[in-house]
């Protein structure tokens, strides 16, 4: 692994650190990453259950066995989805609703409103059984049966910090329906919940906390100092009547009010709007990107050359060998039109090259042509 065991506080060595007066003398502590960061998207990847792609449905996502089995490769973290059972419990699942087959009739439960035993009892048991088993709605209605290659039981927050290889750090994300409107006693009884199972079972281990909820992101930065905490958006992608969602701008005033540490940004929207990287950059915050564009090998270079610090993806073993050796060296007769620099992707045999000629046009239409091309 990348990233040795270590804690990442404000005292931690995994970054640089400083603190930042603003006007009203709130202190926002600045994190910046040594090197160029790799997470893995629930574990070794999401399930897309639709895909004809058999990568996307190998391991079951957000299991002990996807997490361990991306931990063996050359990342630094893994990302997860926490949400609260109704008695209290985080576990680890993405989707707000649990869908099931009764009978020959769908049935769907609101994970929060699920007792511990009543969520781990769907899908594969520790015996062997699997008397419920998982089905998952897609965002335009249909239903699969959730079948993937290798599947393995649900978890818990603490079953991912006990059973999970200690060398790869925890980017949780913190999930709230998107639907319901929180009142703020409800957020923080929830994050209580999530942050007394982090301080009991995190020991070293590096952490960051994420949210797509603003007041989610808010809360659990004046409710710890210790993690790092990240605002997720998808920088206009979708609108949202809460406007703090709707843009990179938006996003940098939240983190900037609230002394967050960085932005988790959907990739379309770094492509979109570039220069929001320098904003990003001169108002002291980190700056991550996820979404399914980062499956491709030229478009996570192109963003570590504009200035972005990490991504999230789904294609572990891919991308992982793809930019473990990244090396940029002059080559002055590669081609007689002038380009002098060759970007060498991975191992010798699957190197992918790519002019800096080649990258400036990638800047100029990756935004409109390959973002309309990308999976939905």
């Amino acid at each position: 692994m990348a990233l040795e065991t270590m804690a990442l506080s404000t005292s931690s060595t995994m970054f640089s650190s400083g603190v930042v007066e603003d006007d009203d003398k709130k202190k926002q502590e600045a994190f910046v990453f040594p090197k160029f960061v790799l997470m893995g998207h629930r574990g070794f990847g999401m399930n897309m259950l639709q895909s004809p792609d058999e990568k996307m449905k190998f391991i079951k996502e957000n299991s002990l066995l996807s997490f361990n089995v991306a931990a063996d490769f050359p990342i630094d973290f893994i990302e997860f989805d926490v949400q609260v059972t109704r008695d209290g419990c985080p576990v680890i699942f993405h989707d707000i609703f649990m869908f099931t087959q009764e009978e020959g009739v769908i049935i769907e439960n609101r994970v929060t409103e699920m007792a511990l035993h009543e969520f781990l009892s769907y899908g594969p048991q520790k015996d062997g059984t699997n008397v419920k088993p998982m089905f998952r709605k897609t965002k335009d209605g249909r239903i699969f049966e959730w079948k993937v290659e290798k599947d393995d039981p649900l978890c818990t927050l603490e079953d991912a910090l006990v059973k999970v290889k200690q060398s790869v750090g925890f980017n949780i994300e913190l999930k709230f329906d998107d639907n319901i409107v929180y009142g703020e006693k409800e957020l923080c009884l929830t994050l209580d919940n999530i942050l007394k199972v982090v301080n009991d079972h995190a020991k070293n281990r590096p952490i960051i906390f994420s949210s797509f909820h603003p007041d989610v992101a808010r809360l659990i930065r004046n409710m710890q100092m210790i993690y790092p905490v990240f605002f997720l958006t998808n920088g206009g992608s979708e609108i949202y009547k809460d406007v703090r969602r709707n843009s990179l701008d938006e996003a940098i005033k939240l983190c900037k009010d609230s002394g967050l540490q960085g932005i988790v940004s959907e990739v379309k929207a770094i492509l979109r709007t570039p220069n929001a990287i320098t904003r990003i950059k001169d108002s002291n915050l980190s700056l991550l990107s996820y979404g399914q564009l980062n499956n491709v090998v030229e478009v996570v270079y192109l963003q570590h050359h504009m200035g972005v610090e990490g991504v999230i993806v789904d294609i572990i073993e891919d991308i992982s060998k793809a930019i473990t050796n990244i090396k940029v060296r002059n080559e002055e007769d590669w081609e007689d039109n002038g380009s002098k620099s060759l970007i060498m992707f991975g191992e010798e045999k699957k190197k992918v090259k790519v002019s800096m000629d080649e990258i400036n046009f990638l800047t100029k239409f990756v935004p409109n042509n390959m973002v309309h091309n990308c999976w939905t």
